[in-house]
């Protein structure tokens, strides 16, 4: 079941055939551009990037000529050979070819206690050199091992030296690459979908959210519709949480920072959360970029016995992190954000049930939500990190891990299992998912903490009358509704299944004397809670259901004079284009079930 990965998987031989592709684009940019200076040029899941520093800048209209010198050196079957040099060896080399990054790279190895690095070299069939640079290793054994047909340059971009605004401004040449044309062409068809789909994008054409620069960056404004949605997300995760036995509760949004001390979060994630308020007479406040803390002093504030474990305390907790504003991404890196929270106070005879019980949460909301791959990530430890980004607590770092291992096991779940990438108080289950045009996006979180509940002094009186620590399981199995709602705009491409859309249908009279009875229609409905709104006939009809289809409204019910006649409504389906003449009490009927039954799709049409 379990594999082991280090992240995002991705064949060796494919990333090999990228480090190689970057070295190709470099000798390609220093064949159209002598005078160029290169920094580096890592391989990334997509493909790789390069960063340059050139005299005189270029734009996309010049990457047809980059490719097209790719292509020639990927040809001419240039091979890599290596060479080991000292640091001072080095550091001469790259100052003969005027290479100052390079220099400045080798230098900071030195610092770091490197004595020796590695140049890679190109060289044709005759073993000249055509190309070298400062690297590790990893490449192909032939250039012609690069499908020339398996590569694009898309796009530039403007990136720092080493990622500091006080530094040199470089452009980075970005590079799709993969093992053939045809992956390649796939890949590209997504992209081009996934512009069209841009939560940003779409969240402004469809009205559901909205920034300002008077509030500040990462805190996103919901407008009506938007807000729908996400009470309609937040009413479903409360009545799931409900059949699941949780109680809910309420927290404030800003604590003193003593609290975030003495849990360990001040300690670990100070640098991401808001700089304290300062209040006369009082101590540090800081806005709450966790619930956890709040939850345990809930768990803490009577006498706890095992009869009441487990006990699960769920909020839908606002919450606030300092991102950095570089980082910061429409909904999905945001400063304000909700929490789909929950915290699992239990024994470790419960654990695994309770656990396992979580993961039966996502795939229900999987299921709600047509989210049909997945892959759930097992974040561990890693021994080096002990004390600093870990609790120094070995023996029940592995302990944990192996529980959480085991009870994926015996549930039958696939996951992979990725080092250094844990909680600072335990282990985590990460859920990566993919859109529905193959997206990916970490959206979910499960975690054990064995830490925290000890270091704040949570127990409960076991059976036998002596004085026990509970296990923590922290989840979030929609993440946070901001993030989760921007997936959703795209992986629905803003066609939202019908119970969660913010109208739901629109009633477009023909003409002026059908408004009237429009309007019945639009009370029928409302009596039946469903959103929906009359467009009335000062527009054209064709005017009025493109902007129906515009807003992405599951249905346009047009009335005319035989609708009015049969007490019907002509039903036109926005996701299939199909249109149906339906009596009104068979359409109210349908619909009320679709909504019932949160389905997917539209019953009619």
């Amino acid at each position: 079941m379990a594999k082991h990965s280090t992240g995002n998987a991705v064949p060796e031989s494919l990333h090999s055939m990228r480090h190689s592709l970057a070295h190709v684009l470099a000798q390609a940019v220093q064949r159209l551009w002598p005078d160029t200076q290169i920094t580096i040029g890592p391989p990334i899941d997509t493909g790789c990037y390069y960063d340059f520093l050139f005299a005189k800048p270029i734009s996309d209209a010049d990457f047809p000529a980059i490719e097209k010198e790719m292509r020639k050196i990927i040809g001419s079957a240039q091979t890599f050979e290596v060479d080991e040099m000292s640091i001072q060896e080095s550091v001469k080399y790259w100052k003969g070819k005027g290479q100052t990054f390079k220099v400045e790279l080798v230098e900071d190895l030195a610092k770091g206690g490197e004595t020796k690095v590695t140049h890679y070299r190109n060289v044709d069939g005759s073993g000249k050199e055509m190309f070298t640079d400062l690297c590790r290793g990893g490449h192909v054994t032939s250039l012609k091992e690069i499908p020339p047909d398996g590569f694009k340059i898309t796009s530039l971009a403007g990136a720092y030296w080493r990622g500091k605004e006080t530094n040199a401004q470089l452009t980075r040449l970005y590079v799709a690459a993969f093992a053939s044309k045809q992956e390649l062409s796939d890949y590209l068809t997504m992209v081009e979908e996934a512009k069209k789909r841009d939560h940003r994008k779409l969240g402004k054409e469809l009205d559901l959210f909205t920034f300002s620069d008077m509030v500040g960056p990462g805190l996103p404004l919901w407008t009506p519709k938007g807000t729908i949605i996400a009470d309609q997300i937040e009413t479903l995760a409360k009545e799931m949480e409900e059949k699941g036995g949780y109680l809910r509760v309420r927290t404030p949004h800003i604590a003193k920072g003593a609290l975030y001390e003495r849990t360990g979060h001040l300690a670990h994630y100070r640098t991401s959360m808001f700089p304290p308020m300062e209040l006369d007479g009082e101590e540090e406040y800081y806005l709450k970029p966790m619930n956890c803390p709040h939850h345990h002093e809930i768990f803490a504030s009577r006498p706890r016995s095992y009869r009441d474990l487990p006990m699960r305390l769920a909020e839908y907790g606002h919450c606030y992190r300092y991102e950095d504003s570089g980082a910061l991404f429409g909904l999905m890196r945001v400063r304000s954000l909700s929490m789909n929270d929950a915290h699992m106070y239990v024994t470790e005879e419960q654990f695994e049930d309770e656990f396992n019980a979580v993961v039966d949460l996502y795939l229900a909301y999987f299921a709600i939500f047509d989210i049909k791959k997945y892959v759930m990530r097992l974040s561990l430890h890693a021994s080096e990190g002990l004390g600093k980004k870990y609790v120094n607590e070995p023996a029940l770092w592995l302990k944990t891990e192996e529980m959480v291992r085991k009870a994926l096991k015996k549930k039958g779940i696939e996951f992979v299992e990725v080092p250094d990438e844990a909680a600072f108080y335990g282990p985590k289950i990460d859920v990566e998912v993919w859109s529905a045009i193959g997206r990916e996006f970490t959206l979910a979180t499960n975690q054990v903490d064995f830490d925290v509940p000890g270091k704040v002094g949570l127990k409960y009186t076991d059976k036998d009358g002596t004085e026990k620590v509970p296990l923590c399981i922290h989840r979030a199995p929609l993440g946070t509704h901001e993030r989760f709602i921007g997936f959703l705009i795209e992986h629905f491409a803003g066609h939202f299944p019908l119970w969660l859309a913010p109208v739901q249908a629109v009633i477009i009279p023909v003409a002026e004397p059908h408004e009237v009875p429009a309007r019945h229609v639009e009370k029928a409905l409302k009596e039946q809670g469903m959103r929906c709104e009359v467009l009335p006939s000062t527009d054209s009809l064709g005017k009025r259901i493109r902007a129906g289809e515009q807003q992405r409204v599951p249905y346009l019910l047009v009335v005319g004079d035989k609708e009015v006649a049969d007490n019907s409504v002509a039903v036109r389906n926005v996701v299939t284009k199909k249109q149906v003449s339906v009596p009104l009490k068979e359409f109210i009927e349908k619909t009320k079930e679709d909504l019932r039954l949160r389905r997917l799709t539209c019953s009619i049409g």
